[in-house]
């Protein structure tokens, strides 16, 4: 599988850009906020209908226009063609057309294309807060499972409907317990659910990470997530009755899986705590490789890889090992941005793969050698 081209119009600075891409690597040089990651963001929406960057889709509209679109032609498992378009228009539904049909719900589309993101920040995972490691796995799972997908919906659906009704509780002096253990009976099942989901994919993924970790970093360290969740134990439902009362009073849903975390931990101990920078890149980077291999054995292709700025954010062994993978052919077609032409032009010339460089400026495309 691999995208074969790419028209951005409207999308950030791009008033109109149209690329034909490699199907090995593809690497964006420019100066910083000349539009790098704009392109790789709209690949990003290509394959899981949303940004890695802005929250909102009209954040994405370029400044004094009314929409955005972007289109992509991808070649899939024998030869099989498909059109993917995204469009944007402010004050109305995002719309995902495959092969220029309509699609009903955008999270139809989320899995057909997966995509793997490497990106300055994603550090964060580590030092963040729980919200964010959610959604990284949450977007993992969702790209290898539709049911995973519709059930997580499902549930955001009614603990927000729960929230909703608790609020109206403590403002009117009315209670609706009825309606209420409907929503609870609810959460409840869709937690272990879930939550049983989750715990499959750490064990799937706790081999790779190691693995991976130890050739990124070359250290001997033991590495691992450790997933804090109170719907996979046997009591899990008196657990959340018994916070009904504190849930009146903060008018907040305080169990289910939305209170989950995920520790990223070195030997015993969290590596935010004790592991250095270095180790921290290392255990990110493991984490997504872990990510693509997953995507790799479960659909049975590799998934598009997007590499933001990533020399800029490494060092010389950690891009080194990472470059060892690329020339082993480890991944599938690559796509990715760096500030500094000489440096990326030296470090790929070495791989020995097709790479095709396309050089931006203020949203446009000046030059492909």
């Amino acid at each position: 599988m691999h995208l074969k081209s790419l028209e951005l119009l409207q999308f950030k600075n791009h008033e109109k850009t149209r690329l034909q891409f490699s199907c090995e690597i593809n690497c964006f040089v420019g100066l910083n906020g000349s539009g790098k990651t704009n392109v790789l963001d709209g690949i990003h929406y290509l394959s899981l209908t949303k940004s890695a960057v802005q929250s909102s889709d009209s954040l994405n509209v370029q400044h004094e226009k009314d929409f955005f679109a972007i289109k992509g032609q991808f070649e899939l498992a024998e030869a099989k063609q498909l059109e993917v378009r995204c469009t944007v228009e402010l004050g109305k539904k995002k719309q995902i057309y495959q092969n220029g049909k309509a699609l009903a719900k955008t999270s139809e589309h989320v899995g057909l294309i997966p995509l793997v993101l490497i990106a300055p920040d994603d550090t964060e995972l580590i030092k963040g807060g729980s919200d964010g490691r959610r959604k990284f796995f949450d977007g993992l799972i969702s790209q290898l499972d539709h049911s995973y997908l519709d059930q997580l919906i499902r549930y955001h659906h009614f603990l927000k409907q729960r929230n909703a009704l608790l609020k109206k509780f403590a403002e009117t002096g009315r209670r609706d317990l009825t309606l209420l253990d409907k929503y609870d009976a609810e959460l409840i099942g869709l937690s272990v659910i879930l939550a049983a989901r989750r715990n499959e994919l750490l064990t799937e993924m706790a081999p790779l990470l190691q693995s991976h970790y130890s050739e990124i970093s070359q250290g001997q360290e033991l590495v691992s997530v450790i997933y804090e969740t109170e719907a996979l134990q046997e009591d899990f439902e008196a657990y959340f009755k018994n916070l009904r009362k504190k849930d009146l009073i903060t008018k907040n849903s305080n169990a289910g899986i939305h209170k989950d975390d995920f520790g990223f931990m070195i030997g015993e101990h969290p590596i935010r705590k004790i592991g250095s920078q270095g180790q921290q890149k290392s255990y990110i980077i493991a984490l997504k490789l872990a990510q693509f291999q997953i995507f790799e054995i479960e659909k049975g292709e590799k998934p598009i890889l997007l590499l933001d700025d990533i020399f800029d954010k490494l060092d010389d062994l950690r891009i080194a090992q990472l470059m060892k993978l690329i020339s082993q052919h480890t991944f599938g077609q690559i796509f990715l941005t760096d500030a500094r032409p000489e440096r990326s032009k030296k470090i790929l010339s070495e791989l020995g793969s097709e790479v095709s460089f396309f050089s931006i400026r203020e949203g446009l495309i000046n030059a492909a050698e």
